[in-house]
C-alpha cells in the first residue's frame, strides 16, 4: 500500500470506528459519538494493524474510550498554559517559554491522534491549523529576536504539512544567523513510517538542510515511541533513513497506565530504541490535560521504574524522568534517591548502589591531607 493510502483509509468516524469494531467482535458504546465529536480521531490503517488485542498498549493509545469524557480534579485544557506564553500581541503559532528557545507550530495535523495528547484541547480541528502567514510571522519573531538561538519545530505533527511548506521553513530557518538548533518533533517514524521510507523528495528536502559547517544550525529530531510493539521492520527502515542523513534522534515517551508503567515493558522499549540507534531522552510524567485521567499513574512510579532500570540497562538508554509542571513552569527532573544528604548544605552523602552492592560514603569536598606522599615500589 503506497504511503499515501495508509493515511488515507484511516478510520476517522464513528461509523468507521463501529464497522471495525464490530470486526473485532467488541460492542460500540453510543457515546463514543460524543467522545470523537469533541476529541478528533483518525488511526491509519498501519498503526491500527499493530493492535495485537483488546486495551493493550497500542489499543489504547489510538482507540477513543468512553473514560476521556470523564473529569478529574486538577486536569485542564491547558495544563502547561502554552496560550499564556504567547508573546503578547505576537503570532500565536509561537510559545516562548525558556528565554533562549522557542515552540513553532507549523501544522494541527497528525498520522494518527494519540488519546492522551498534550494538546488535545485543538489538535486535529481544522479550524485552529495555522495560516502560511502565522507561521511567517512566527519565523519573523524568532529573526527579530536574538536570544533564541533555538527552535523546537512541532504542532500538530511538521511531518504533515506539505514538502513544500517543510522546506520552505526549514529554508527562513537556517538563514537566522543567531539560531544554533532546529529541532523537529514528530511521531511519524513510530506511526506512518512509510512516509519517510517512500517519500523520495521528502527524504532529499532533509538531506539539503542538513548542516555541512559549524556555521549553519544543527537539525535534531525527537520522534516518539511509548510501548515496544510500535519498534518494527517499517520503523527501523524509517529510522534508518533518517539517521543516515546524519541527523540525531532521541525519543520522547509518557508514562500512561495500562500502556507502559511496568519496568519489564519500559525496558523492552528503552533496549528496542537502543537497537534502532535511537537515544531516550525524556520520559514524561503524563500531562494533567482534560479527558486524560484514566491514563493517570502515581508521580512515584516513574521514579520506581527509572530506578529499577539503574544497573539493569545501559546507561545512556536511560531517560530522563520529568513532570512538566503546572501552568508553564517547565520541566521538572524527579530525582531517583540513590543518595541520602549530598546538598549544598552538606559536606556529601550516602551513595547507594544501583547494582545491590550497598552503600558508600562519600566526602564532598576532597580534603588534603598533610604528610609525605608515599612512593610506589617496584
Amino acid at each position: 500500500m503506497a504511503y499515501k493510502d495508509v493515511l488515507k483509509n484511516s478510520i476517522k468516524s464513528f461509523e468507521d470506528l463501529d464497522r471495525w469494531l464490530a470486526g473485532q467482535k467488541v460492542a460500540v458504546d453510543p457515546k463514543l459519538r460524543e467522545v470523537i465529536a469533541k476529541y478528533p480521531m483518525r488511526v491509519n490503517k498501519y498503526y491500527l494493524n499493530l493492535i495485537r488485542k483488546v486495551n493493550d498498549g497500542i489499543w489504547k493509545q489510538a482507540i477513543p474510550g468512553i473514560d476521556e469524557l470523564e473529569h478529574f480534579k486538577d486536569l485542564t485544557p491547558d495544563p502547561l498554559d502554552e496560550e499564556g506564553d504567547i508573546p503578547l500581541g505576537g503570532p500565536r503559532t509561537i510559545v516562548h517559554r525558556y528565554p533562549d528557545r522557542v515552540l513553532l507550530l507549523i501544522s494541527n495535523e497528525c498520522a494518527m491522534y494519540c488519546r492522551f495528547c498534550t494538546r488535545k484541547r485543538k489538535v486535529g480541528d481544522d479550524k485552529k491549523n495555522p495560516s502560511i502567514d502565522d507561521i511567517k510571522k512566527g519565523i519573523e519573531y524568532i529573526a527579530n529576536h536574538e536570544n533564541i538561538r533555538d527552535v523546537l519545530i512541532s504542532g500538530g505533527d511538521p511531518f504533515l504539512t506539505s514538502n513544500s511548506r517543510i522546506d520552505d521553513v526549514l529554508t527562513k530557518l537556517r538563514e537566522i544567523p543567531h539560531l544554533e538548533l532546529i529541532r523537529i518533533g514528530t511521531r511519524v517514524p513510530c506511526v506512518w513510517p512509510q512516509k519517510i521510507i517512500e517519500d523520495t523528495e521528502f527524504i532529499e528536502i532533509l538531506r539539503k538542510h542538513t548542516p555541512k559547517s559549524l556555521k549553519e544550525p544543527q537539525i535534531f529530531i525527537n520522534t516518539h515511541f511509548n510501548h515496544p510493539n510500535e519498534i518494527t521492520a517499517e520503523s527501523y527502515q524509517a529510522v534508518k533513513i533518517l539517521r543516515q542523513l546524519g541527523i540525531p534522534i532521541g525519543n520522547q515517551a509518557v508514562l500512561m497506565k495500562g500502556v507502559n508503567d511496568d519496568t519489564e515493558v519500559m525496558k523492552t522499549l528503552m533496549h528496542g530504541l537502543g537497537k534502532m540507534g535511537i537515544k531516550p531522552y525524556y520520559l514524561y510524567y503524563a500531562d494533567l490535560v482534560e479527558g486524560t485521567g484514566h491514563f493517570r499513574t502515581e508521580v512515584s512510579r516513574g521514579k520506581e521504574i527509572c530506578r529499577d532500570l539503574c544497573g539493569t540497562t545501559t546507561g545512556f538508554l536511560r531517560p530522563l524522568y520529568v513532570v512538566d509542571a503546572q501552568g508553564g513552569r517547565g520541566k521538572v527532573p524527579v530525582d531517583l534517591g540513590f543518595s541520602d544528604g549530598i546538598s549544598e548544605e552538606k559536606r556529601g552523602g550516602t551513595l547507594t548502589s544501583p547494582i545491590g552492592l550497598g552503600k558508600v560514603f562519600i566526602n564532598d569536598p576532597i580534603e588534603r591531607i598533610e604528610g609525605k606522599r608515599i612512593r610506589n615500589r617496584g
